[in-house]
């Protein structure tokens, strides 16, 4: 007899509950359909990722094999594999002769490539900062650290997106060898130098053997600067801070007197006026700010015409940048999304350096509103644009600026004659060359 029990509902069924019987018809068939689906599905997935397992592994085998075997060399090999093939099973004379020939080849190749590495490489750069234009020199100092000769090799050196070669001669034990080079400083940018590797190849390019001696270095090529006087930043007089009408109850500024309110400095009590009127009276003040400079620089490519515009645009930044800072100022620069670090003028060019022209859809009334939000003591904002910025966009922009603050906005044009304009109340510069700045803040300031 088959063991039988009750289900909960009294219907005699299955020892284990009620019997589930499948569905009929076309709800059936689709319910059907899609469990097939579903099974298909994970099995095709597990598949994959073994698949994928399986490929992992090989590829961390094969990748020493790779590193050195060239394209050419792989494929000579597997000629040399399939003529051997051939040739051994169909008994072609001129088949295994080729295979006997290739095999030699890659043989000798293996020669070449052999041996072990024992260099003492030095990658000394002169200057890890220089200006555009000036001369940046490298030098590459390579020792045999063992005591038996080394075949000659060949160190490559990447420098930004190119790569150096320097032959070595053969070295004997203890022997070293010198390269002096240098280093390309055309245009502003940050140049990756390194890492050094040393490299073995045979004369057929079959195999190559790399090796790493260094780790990568970085030379800042930081954006022409022109050195600005204290009067020429004219719009920036308040040398001690700016009087404002903000009034507080501790500064160095007399404003008034008041009644003595519970909580107040006992110290700022004026006696004397206490003394003739019978009431505690207290001094107030006028509050006083000391100068920060905000500079707003654009990195939007549709605000230029070209990077000449812009590279001219970066030098006026550092320009202020780098007076403020000389005159113990504060300072902000702000970049589209980004702000660069002013609180030393080493890190400010720096950071300089690293700025690209973008396409961005945040504009200069953006770049305004954000300096607007991350602080409120600001003295002076300059905005520096390019000669697409249209005078809605700079009044736009000027009037996101908080009330009492100076705004001034200097639009670079190379080959522009000095020139200044006005829109609504925001001053506005036409510089067509960086030596023209000192005269252009002064016209600022006298106007």
């Amino acid at each position: 007899m088959t063991a039988t029990g009750i289900s909960s509902g009294g219907v005699p069924g299955t020892a284990y509950g009620k019997r589930q019987e499948k569905p009929r018809g076309l709800g059936g068939a689709v319910a059907a359909g899609r469990a097939q689906v579903l099974r298909g599905r994970r099995g095709w997935v597990t598949l994959t990722a073994a698949a994928r397992a399986r490929a992992a592994a090989v590829g961390r085998v094969l990748a020493p094999v790779r590193r050195t075997f060239s394209t050419f060399g792989i494929a000579v090999t597997l000629v040399a594999a399939a003529a051997w093939v051939a040739g051994l099973m169909l008994g072609w004379l001129e088949v295994l002769v080729a295979a006997i020939v290739l095999t030699v080849t890659l043989v000798c190749a293996i020669v070449f490539v052999l041996g072990r590495f024992k260099y003492d490489v030095v990658l000394d750069l002169a200057q890890a900062r220089v200006t555009v234009g000036d001369r940046a020199v490298g030098r590459l100092d390579v020792r045999n650290a063992s005591s038996r000769a080394l075949l000659p090799s060949v160190m490559e050196l990447p420098v930004g997106s190119g790569t150096a070669a320097f032959p070595v001669p053969r070295l004997p034990g203890g022997g070293s060898h010198e390269e002096i080079f240098t280093i390309p400083t055309r245009r502003r940018s940050v140049i990756t130098v390194g890492p050094v590797k040393s490299v073995r190849a045979d004369p057929l390019g079959l195999l190559r053997r790399e090796m790493t001696w260094t780790n990568e270095q970085e030379v800042f090529v930081h954006p022409r600067v022109k050195n600005l006087t204290g009067s020429s930043t004219g719009f920036l007089k308040d040398l001690e801070g700016r009087v404002t009408n903000d009034i507080t109850s501790s500064d160095v500024n007399f404003h008034a007197l008041r009644d003595y309110v519970p909580g107040d400095d006992r110290r700022h009590i004026h006696w004397k006026t206490t003394a003739r009127t019978g009431q505690l009276m207290v001094r107030q003040f006028e509050e006083t700010r000391r100068s920060h400079l905000a500079v707003l620089l654009s990195t939007r490519a549709e605000d230029y015409a070209n990077d000449e515009e812009f590279e001219l645009a970066v030098s006026v930044c550092g320009s202020l940048g780098l007076q403020a800072i000389k005159e113990d100022r504060g300072v902000t620069v702000l970049v589209n999304e980004a702000a660069l670090r002013g609180d030393h003028r080493t890190r400010l060019m720096d950071d300089l350096s690293r700025i690209e022209l973008e396409s961005r859809k945040s504009k200069l009334v953006d770049l305004a509103r954000s300096a607007a939000m991350a602080a409120a003591d600001f003295s002076v904002i300059a905005f520096v644009v390019g000669s697409r910025v249209t005078p809605t966009e700079l009044r736009s922009a000027s009037a996101r600026v908080p009330a009492g603050v100076q705004v001034m906005a200097i639009q670079c044009v190379p080959g522009a004659s000095l020139g200044r304009h006005a829109i609504a109340e925001l001053g506005v510069l036409t510089l067509g060359r960086l030596a023209d700045l000192p005269l252009a803040l002064k016209k600022m300031s006298d106007g």
